[in-house]
């Protein structure tokens, strides 16, 4: 159910028309009817120089959208250069972009690129984080759905800067059986037998070792564990013993991965990369030329 198995292929892609559309209504929102301040103090036709640099150590994510900000903005930028990318590690002080051009429009355009910044890195960042306290084991960091409306492609492949992993995109390209489904559905064998039928990529969340037992039996291949503490879930992968593949989920924080990670599960997710991210501090620098 990951979209892609290797960091050596991650590229962060702002080319899919939802990311322009994006782009194009957060300078809406953000511009309006025009910036009044930048218009009323800075002469039209004044060049300028920009630079985005960090305020903190951290790891870096949608950089490469600053280029797609000015275009769409449609103003006139002379010369920009990204000296960092995505999946970089910053440190505090350093340079990631340089812009020079109009200065109205590296003005108008600071805030919305900085928001882009800030949001995406910060998601890099606490990835990072969880990807190193899983050092040592054969266990991936995994994404969810908990995203921002709107964001979602562009917070997964923060994740994928930050050394995640992606679970399914939404609910059209992978089948996950939660307890909901279940319940619908009569019971976790007629759950599983009708995914097996579609042909699709499936996982089914088990609650209880009856559960574990009956999905395994119905043939899943992939089992989520939810909500167990370290040792419950270090036994249920034992009695998996390789016949599927095993996720674990809930309860998943920085503190607690590591110990997740060690229990022999194929994969961690966490929601908290995505729904409730600390924004990572870098800031615009403008000066006149």
């Amino acid at each position: 159910m990951t979209a892609i198995d290797s960091k050596s292929q991650f590229v962060y892609d702002v080319s899919a028309p939802e990311v322009e559309e994006l782009v194009r209504m957060a300078l809406a929102e953000d511009i309006g009817t025009g910036d009044v301040t930048t218009k009323a103090t800075v002469a039209p036709g004044r060049k300028a120089k920009g630079r985005f640099r960090a305020k903190e150590s951290l790891t870096l994510a949608g950089v490469e959208l600053i280029p797609l900000i000015y275009r769409v903005h449609g103003g006139a930028v002379d010369s920009l250069e990204i000296v960092r990318h995505s999946g970089d590690r910053v440190q505090a002080g350093e340079a990631v972009a340089y812009v020079e051009g109009d200065a109205r429009t590296l003005l108008e355009c600071e805030r919305v690129s900085l928001n882009f910044l800030q949001r995406l890195s910060g998601i890099a960042t606490i990835t990072a984080s969880y990807v190193a306290k899983t050092e040592g084991t054969d266990c991936r960091v995994l994404d969810t759905r908990k995203t921002m409306p709107g964001w979602r492609k562009l917070e997964k492949m923060a994740v994928r800067a930050g050394g995640g992993f992606n679970h399914r995109q939404g609910l059209f390209d992978a089948i996950l059986i939660k307890n909901n489904h279940i319940t619908a559905a009569g019971g976790i064998t007629p759950a599983v037998q009708a995914a097996i039928r579609t042909g699709l990529d499936f996982e089914v969340e088990v609650r209880t070792l009856a559960e574990l037992d009956e999905a395994l039996a119905a043939g899943a291949k992939r089992l989520l564990l939810d909500n167990l503490t370290p040792e419950e879930a270090r036994d249920w992968v034992r009695r998996v013993d390789g016949r599927a593949t095993t996720e674990l989920s809930g309860n998943i924080t920085l503190d607690t991965v590591g110990e997740y990670a060690r229990t022999g599960a194929n994969y961690v997710s966490s929601g908290a990369l995505t729904h409730s991210v600390r924004a990572a501090d870098l800031h615009f620098l403008l000066t006149l030329l």
